[in-house]
């Protein structure tokens, strides 16, 4: 009987926390449906952009799912180096040289595959007529630590700095030093700002830990600048800080605070740009702070791009940091008591 009364108060607890069914129900439900769209959508196609080749090179070249665009010189080494192609290919002499994006692995081995089958049709398997290829990202046998390695720096300073910057401030309000700093004479923004420097200055030593040890120690692909790494994980901190003060707001506990990692950290991951996505997702994925932040580590990381490439991203990403300031400080007006 004992053990049948403490089951039914467990369940009976559980019925009137509304969050937590909502977790146990809908949060699975929301991953595999999200799972379901992204891994349905992915393309199984690669685009190439071809300078010179015979007609029946470019014939089988599509029949393997490549899309090929026609460019001259100048306008292929632009759209290889925006990402637009994964590729670029000129055909001299029966022989292909190719220009290749090694940073989505699983794309260049595609492409290299679909020349390889176009090279046999049309010119045989001549050993002469092998094809030529330059990596100007990435390199041939980089590994998916190396390629991805960029992205989960970001999600990994993101995720504990969310986590930790939640929980701290859900603890001011629980032990009402909160309100006791509200009762005095001093402004909301100070206090949001106060907790972000506060916590700023324990991020700044985070974000140089976990770059260092990622690039020196565990030895992933640079090519870049350390400092602009740094830069970027300072900035990726600094808006982790801001929304996890923000999502601490909804939560009476730290129980509750955890509930929302499986809603929105971790299918941030997903809108990241490790996947290709369908073009109604790519309108959500121009909306998350973490694709912003994988995408500058990856052009600094792989690509070696400098401040003026990835000067976009960061400023898109300081703006979430503002935005989520301003929202905590017109928030913070509700536990004013007085």
């Amino acid at each position: 009987m004992r053990v049948r009364a403490l089951a039914m108060r467990i369940l009976n607890q559980i019925r009137h926390d509304k969050r937590t069914l909502a977790l146990m129900m809908l949060a699975p439900l929301l991953m595999l449906t999200l799972m379901y769209f992204i891994f349905e959508g992915t393309s199984s196609t690669t685009t190439v952009a071809v300078i010179n080749a015979p007609v029946s090179f470019v014939d089988n070249l599509e029949a393997n799912n490549v899309i090929v665009l026609r460019y001259s010189e100048s306008e292929a080494q632009m759209a290889l180096e925006l990402g637009e192609v994964v590729a670029t290919i000129n055909v001299v002499s029966g022989k292909s040289y190719i220009e290749l994006d090694g940073s989505d692995p699983g794309k260049a081995k595609m492409t290299l595959a679909a020349v390889q089958m176009a090279n046999l049709k049309t010119g045989g398997a001549r050993t002469d007529l092998l094809p030529k290829v330059h990596y100007v990202y990435g390199y041939e046998d980089s590994s998916m630590f190396d390629n991805y390695g960029a992205v989960f720096i970001g999600f990994i300073v993101f995720f504990f700095t969310f986590l930790v910057a939640g929980i701290s401030f859900l603890q001011e309000r629980t032990t009402g030093t909160l309100e006791k700093l509200l009762s005095m004479p001093i402004k909301r923004w100070e206090i949001v700002v106060g907790y972000v420097l506060g916590f700023g200055v324990v991020t700044v030593l985070q974000s140089f830990v976990i770059s260092w040890f990622c690039i020196y120690v565990l030895d992933m692909s640079m090519t870049g600048s350390f400092a602009l790494v740094l830069l970027i994980t300072l900035l990726t901190a600094m808006v982790a800080l801001t929304f996890g003060i923000l999502a601490s707001t909804a939560a009476n506990s730290e129980f509750q605070m955890m509930q929302f990692i499986p809603v929105v950290i971790i299918p941030q991951l997903f809108f990241s740009g490790i996947f290709d996505l369908p073009a109604w997702l790519e309108i959500i994925e121009r909306a998350m702070p973490l694709y912003y932040i994988a995408n500058a580590l990856t052009q600094v990381m792989i690509k070696g791009s400098g401040i003026t490439v990835i000067a976009g991203d960061l400023v898109v990403i300081l703006g979430f940091s503002l935005l989520f300031m301003v929202i905590n400080t017109r928030l913070l007006k509700k536990y004013r008591r007085i």
